[in-house]
């Protein structure tokens, strides 16, 4: 058994401990300061308003859905070909289904019978918004961030997955630049697309469940 670590580079990748505040894919101003920075800006140029702002916000959450992440993962599960384009662009095969992810680069990562993939994002809360719909509070917390990175095995059990000792567990992080979807390993059985899509969680698509 062991835990894969990898110092995540321009693109993410996989995750060493953080050592330091910033670092060459975060600002240190947190990002959701800069953003309100920039907002204020706006509506005092008078180029819109708070409320306009807020309906767009609306809007891009209106479609924002795990279920678009669902629907990618069983549409691999029954789709060799379409398999085959996630896990080798994944901004396509999201578009393929009508997806957008545009600003950053989609990665998908598999889990197989060896190995198990977790996602976190070290320094904010960076994630695919459109696929996974809005952040949980456990994913932004500081809590996990930290803790995922040292104790991958401890943390997982601590959402009730129990993986094998000899389950190798890769944990992800996450970036402005790039973004992760893990692909769970199937469920046993024949089952339809559509009901496959309808087995698969946010946390599943995060890597704090299995399907």
């Amino acid at each position: 058994m062991s835990e894969r670590s990898e110092r995540s580079g321009e693109h993410g990748g996989l995750v060493t401990p953080p050592t330091k505040e910033g670092s060459d894919d975060h600002e240190d101003l947190p990002v959701a300061a800069r953003v309100r920075r920039l907002e204020e800006r706006v509506v005092a140029a008078g180029l819109t308003t708070d409320d306009e702002l807020d309906a767009i916000l609306d809007g891009l959450l209106r479609n924002a859905s795990p279920v678009n992440g669902a629907r990618m993962v069983a549409r691999a599960w029954t789709d060799p070909a379409y398999r085959e384009t996630l896990l080798s662009d994944a901004n396509a095969a999201a578009a393929e289904l009508g997806f957008g992810t545009s600003g950053y680069r989609l990665r998908a990562v598999e889990n197989t019978p060896a190995v198990h993939n977790v996602v976190v994002c070290t320094l904010c809360s960076c994630y695919p918004v459109s696929l996974l719909g809005p952040s949980p509070g456990w994913y932004r917390s500081f809590a996990y961030r930290s803790r995922v990175v040292r104790e991958p095995r401890a943390v997982l059990e601590e959402f009730g997955l129990t993986l094998p000792d000899d389950v190798e567990i890769a944990v992800w992080d996450a970036s402005a630049e790039t973004r992760y979807l893990v692909v769970p390993r199937r469920p046993e059985g024949d089952l339809p697309e559509e009901e496959l899509a309808a087995r698969v969680t946010r946390r599943g698509l995060i890597g704090t469940a299995a399907v």
